[in-house]
């Protein structure tokens, strides 16, 4: 037996360290590094057994070609020079008939590493293919914080520790944070008061004080209320706006007199007097701390929602406290030259670029050229994209050649013509860095792949041979090109302890002195007022909304990631896919506990078990999770209700700005 570290892959902040047991060239268990600076040793539910993950018998072990009706299933294995010949010769020949800009790579985060997610970049450059704005998750949450503080550095997580009183905010960190609430805990051991801002009683509730249930898409408008009683009270910190914020006045003269607690009220569904109560216990914090979470980027009005909730440290000058300020996200990107990697300069020409979010509309309606040929790998579109109606009956297109890269036969994978076999992060080498924390770490393969199974950089390797691309990059190993970028760092990390990330350890990048109140803004302060965006203050906007009776929320579920970890049957045997609404709004439907529903709007439809539950406000419901079609009644899941819309700024999805209309099927059942 040999125990190797590794890092969780997932799209997920903590990038957590690993500890993998190798028995006889297989994974036998998989538990937490106790030496990893933030994580600590603890795994979340779904990695705890990784190794079923990687040896499932689900897995793709060779290449297969498509021999049945797309989406049917039915392939027939073929070898990998066969697999490579066949995509050459479509792509040549697509190529020939209507240019390199009608094949489109679709990919996103299935793997994290800045080698195997970023692998096909530079072939797709290379190549001239069309581009793939990968805006799924949340830019709008970084244009919105960037609007206030620029590329000013977030806190160190464990900077919550010395907070008394802590705002999760939007964050259902049970299920997409746990290893923050471990500081948390010792903020609440140390006398720290947690309130919980959500749409619903999540269950990260349990660690809360107090939980504010607010209605989507209106957190702008409650922090404009935080502030203008703040304000109206001079519960300020006059001393550090003076020195450190620009536009405090002219958002007190212009802006927050619209926002008084009772018209906050109206907008929210949170009592005035709750508004009143929130304001002066955070003006009165010797430390607040705010935990943002993603969700509230994802309505149409989202990147201005993140924009206003980050000024509000600035008021109560909560950046100059121990404890204090807001967390965001983590970027640790300038820390090494991405584009060694990405390899921009290798696009000889412009060429045009597709919304990820949009690959419905692009898959069915796109022309000068169509899309042709679709290159998938590290994402699942047919489930995670939004409309999903529309992604399908793209997919079905016979005459779209498909390539997926997958380890699992995911949905996608149903509808390709070539499924390749696909690595784990056990089995290839790569380099992962945490938007939750400041650590990065170097793993190395610690099995041989599961059968005929190839990682994203060598398939894209022989890709190029195949196409002619006769560069010596796609002629290096991944560990080569690792080399070749550490032997080149920033200045950050040249600082850091690189012969700890060579070792394969556990790497935290250092925290300059003073880096909290050092804003990386134009003006050096930081800017409330931004006279560089098209509105120069912020104010509440609204969410697009739909013609329906109930907001969807389609949020996180604790034992699946996106679509991964679908292929485990000891994570999808005890859950199903539930809608929960409030029992007022059940009666008036007289739907009953447990009975099969039918939520709908003009999109689609989608079939759910129904969960009556007091921590969903009316109007509300709420589907957890993100599920493989086998999963489902309907045949589809909760994408198939999300719209196509982006986002206000950063062509972002906005996969909880839907309402939905929900009524019975006519069955009840016990599984769904």
């Amino acid at each position: 037996m040999q125990i190797f570290r590794s890092a969780c892959p997932y799209d997920c902040p903590d990038t957590c360290g690993l500890l993998i047991h190798v028995d006889e060239g297989k994974a036998v268990k998989v538990e937490g590094d106790p030496e990893h600076p933030f994580t600590r040793g603890t795994l979340c539910p779904k990695m705890n057994h990784y190794e079923r993950t990687v040896h499932s018998p689900r897995r793709i072990e060779t290449p297969l070609l498509r021999t049945g009706p797309k989406g049917s299933g039915e392939f027939t294995p073929i070898g990998w020079d066969e697999a490579i010949a066949h995509i050459q010769s479509k792509w040549q020949s697509i190529i020939a008939q209507y240019g390199a800009e009608a094949i489109l790579p679709y990919s996103y985060a299935g793997s994290m590493g800045q080698i195997q997610r970023n692998a096909g970049h530079p072939f797709f450059y290379s190549l001239g293919a069309s581009q793939l704005e990968r805006t799924i998750c949340s830019p709008a949450k970084g244009v919105g914080y960037g609007a206030v503080m620029g590329s000013t550095m977030a806190p160190h997580p464990s900077e919550v520790q010395d907070s008394d009183f802590i705002i999760l905010w939007g964050i259902h960190a049970l299920a997409t944070s746990i290893h923050s609430l471990h500081d948390i805990k010792i903020a609440k051991e140390r006398g720290a008061k947690v309130w919980l801002i959500d749409t619903y009683q999540t269950g990260t509730a349990q660690v809360a004080d107090k939980t504010i249930v607010i209605r989507p898409g209106t957190d702008g408008a409650l922090a404009l209320g935080i502030m203008h009683v703040i304000a109206r009270d001079n519960l300020i910190d006059r001393d550090f706006i003076n020195t450190s914020v620009l536009g405090y006045e002219e958002l007190a003269a212009k802006i927050l007199p619209d926002y008084s607690p009772e018209v906050v009220s109206e907008i929210t569904g949170i009592a005035a007097s709750v508004i009143e109560e929130l304001a002066r216990l955070y003006a009165a914090a010797r430390a607040p701390f705010i935990t943002l979470g993603s969700g509230m980027s994802r309505y149409g009005n989202g990147a201005m929602t993140i924009r206003t909730i980050t000024c509000l440290p600035a008021l109560v000058g909560a950046w100059a406290k121990k404890g204090g300020g807001l967390l965001a996200s983590i970027s640790t990107g300038s820390a090494f030259d991405s584009s060694r990697v990405t390899r921009e300069d290798f696009l000889e020409r412009p060429t045009r670029s597709i919304n990820m979010n949009q690959i419905g509309e692009a898959l069915n309606e796109l022309s000068d050229p169509p899309i042709k040929s679709l290159y998938v790998y590290v994402s699942n579109p047919a489930i995670v994209a939004p409309d999903q109606n529309r992604v399908l009956q793209g997919l079905a297109r016979e005459d779209l050649f498909t390539v997926v890269h997958e380890r699992f036969m995911t949905d996608t994978a149903l509808y390709a013509d070539i499924v390749l076999p696909a690595t784990t992060s056990l089995e290839h080498s790569d380099l992962y860095r945490a938007y939750g924390h400041y650590c990065m770490q170097r793993c190395q393969p610690v099995i041989e792949p599961v059968g005929q199974a190839k990682s994203n950089w060598d398939v894209f390797c022989l890709l190029a041979a195949a196409m002619g691309i006769d560069k010596p990059f796609f002629k290096q190993s991944a560990d080569e090109l690792l080399d070749s970028i550490l032997a080149n760092p920033s200045p950050w990390l040249a600082n850091a302890p690189v012969d700890k990330l060579n070792a394969g350890l556990p790497m935290e990048l250092p925290l300059p002195e003073g880096y909290k109140t050092k804003f990386h803004t134009p003006s050096g302060k930081i800017e409330i007022l931004n006279t560089r965006e098209k509105e120069a203050l912020p104010r509440y906007t609204q969410p697009y909304g739909d013609p329906a009776d109930f907001w969807l929320i389609n949020s996180p579920d604790i034992r699946l990631l996106n679509s991964s970890f679908n292929e485990r049957a000891d994570l999808t045997q005890s859950n199903k896919m539930l809608l929960q609404m409030n029992a007022a709004d059940a009666g008036k439907l007289d739907l009953q506990d447990g009975q099969l529903v039918i939520a709908y709007n003009e999109r689609g439809q989608a079939a759910y078990q129904l969960k009556i539950t007091d921590k969903v406000p009316a109007g509300v419901v709420v589907a957890e999770g993100v599920w493989w079609l086998e999963h489902t009644v309907s045949r589809r899941s909760s994408n198939a209700l999300t719209s196509q819309r982006l986002t206000d700024r950063g062509r972002g999805s906005t996969f909880y700005d839907v309402k939905v209309n929900v009524r019975a099927s006519g069955e009840r059942t016990d599984q769904c």
